[in-house]
């Protein structure tokens, strides 16, 4: 079969999609790049927000017209494991492969029946790096210990299955070899990663990786949540200062209201997440500290938005991925009185402000500086990327440097979201 692949969210669904790739051409099958030379269309889905979920079903609408044409299409992701009614009244001929089935994603596409594969649990046994370029993601868990009020993630990717260490080192070596020299260890909560394994966690995973696999590379640590970090949290530090890993710590704030932080049954107040934070910092002062934040969210009133503006000023994040809330269903939080919408909207604006004076401010302190970068991206402008020590990124504003190397490189100006700068030569 010719198999044409589209895939939507975050890096956990491109690993997704880089397993099934691997899983059917390793039983003959081809991937195309064109959609028109297809026999079986698959699409990888997402359905985190709304304004996603929305996109992803215009786009199945549009392919329905394929479809009929005798194309077969397999839909994938979280949206089927999450909303597989939704799928299934745009799309009623197409088989459905949740999450937890990529491995068996050949099964319907080989199937001259529609397939349903909805229910069952992950086989952590593949493991697939997906290498863009020299930057590889590999997952080394699906699944959380949260119970998010809004989060609908929790639905579609339901049970914690981690990875094996093995399994994590054996991709990160294979993603050396392929020439990756950036390893993104990714997953909905990297901080809960080993709890159902037993006997490892995070430090231990990341050290086995930086021991084992030989190479001039740069692991990157994902997202960990604040209540699941905490309780290794010295141990985290002592790995943050390995010269292989960068100095990013990516923890999601969510809101700085312990009302609000009630209301979305996150495990943790303001001053526990500040203390975090704090004591990061002051055993690594160079890191790089990125959250997200959710304005709007049911039960948020003014003076709650006004204690999250003012943590971000408090807490001078180096960069806040802002998202206004949006219903999602078979949530808790859909539920709830909703914000009105003109309301989400202005006070995602004055976040963003606020957002963009602090990322300014931050930024500022790198020019005049002089720094060793690991250039490993691409601008859509087509500018060479750094990433220094603690992955700020850094826009190269010269040739000289080439992808995959390091370079020393002198920060001559910055926005509230890079810096720029020149190699020296």
């Amino acid at each position: 079969m010719k198999v044409y692949i589209e895939t939507y969210g975050c890096a956990l669904n491109k690993a997704d999609t880089a397993l099934m790739k691997s899983i059917l051409v390793s039983r003959g099958h081809v991937i195309v790049e064109d959609l028109n030379e297809a026999d079986v269309l698959l699409i990888n889905t997402c359905t985190v927000r709304l304004d996603t979920e929305q996109k992803i079903l215009k786009r199945l609408t549009q392919l329905k017209n394929v479809v009929s044409e005798g194309k077969k299409l397999v839909i994938t992701g979280c949206m089927v494991s999450a909303q597989p009614y939704t799928v299934s009244k745009v799309v009623p001929t197409a088989s459905l492969v949740s999450p937890q089935n990529v491995t068996r994603v050949w099964e319907a596409v080989e199937s001259t029946q529609r397939v349903l594969l909805l229910d069952g649990v992950r086989d952590v046994s593949l493991l697939k790096p997906t290498v863009e370029g020299v930057v590889a993601s590999i997952p080394i868990a699906e699944g959380c210990l949260g119970d998010c009020a809004f989060c609908i993630t929790k639905i579609a990717r339901r049970r914690l299955k981690s990875y094996k260490p093995e399994k994590v080192v054996e991709a990160v070596n294979e993603a050396v070899k392929l020439g990756a020299v950036e390893i993104d260890l990714t997953a909905q909560d990297a901080a809960a990663y080993g709890v159902d394994l037993g006997n490892v966690r995070l430090p231990a995973l990341v050290l086995d990786v930086v021991s084992k696999v030989e190479g001039d590379y740069m692991v990157r640590v994902g997202m960990a949540n604040p209540d699941t970090l905490y309780s290794f949290l010295d141990e985290f530090i002592e790995v943050l200062k390995h010269p292989k890993v960068f100095k990013y710590v990516h923890i999601p704030l969510q809101s700085a209201s312990d009302k609000v932080l009630k209301i979305m049954k996150r495990r943790y107040t303001y001053e526990e997440f500040k203390s975090l934070v704090t004591e990061i910092r002051r055993k690594i002062p160079e890191v790089q500290i990125a959250t997200d934040i959710i304005v709007g969210h049911p039960g948020e009133d003014e003076e709650d938005f006004k204690e999250t503006l003012n943590s971000v000023k408090e807490l001078m994040f180096d960069k806040v991925h802002i998202a206004q809330y949006t219903l999602r269903p078979r949530t808790e939080a859909a539920g709830m009185k909703q914000v009105p919408d003109p309301v989400k909207k202005r006070r995602s604006l004055e976040l963003n402000k606020v957002v963009e004076e602090v990322g300014a401010l931050v930024n500022s302190q790198y020019v005049g500086s002089i720094a060793l970068a690991l250039i490993s991206g691409v601008s859509f402008k087509g500018s060479l990327i750094g990433r220094l020590i603690n992955y700020k990124p850094v826009v190269i504003l010269n040739d000289g440097g080439s992808l995959g190397f390091k370079n020393y490189v002198s920060i001559s100006s910055y926005t509230f979201y890079d810096l720029r700068g020149v190699i020296l030569s």
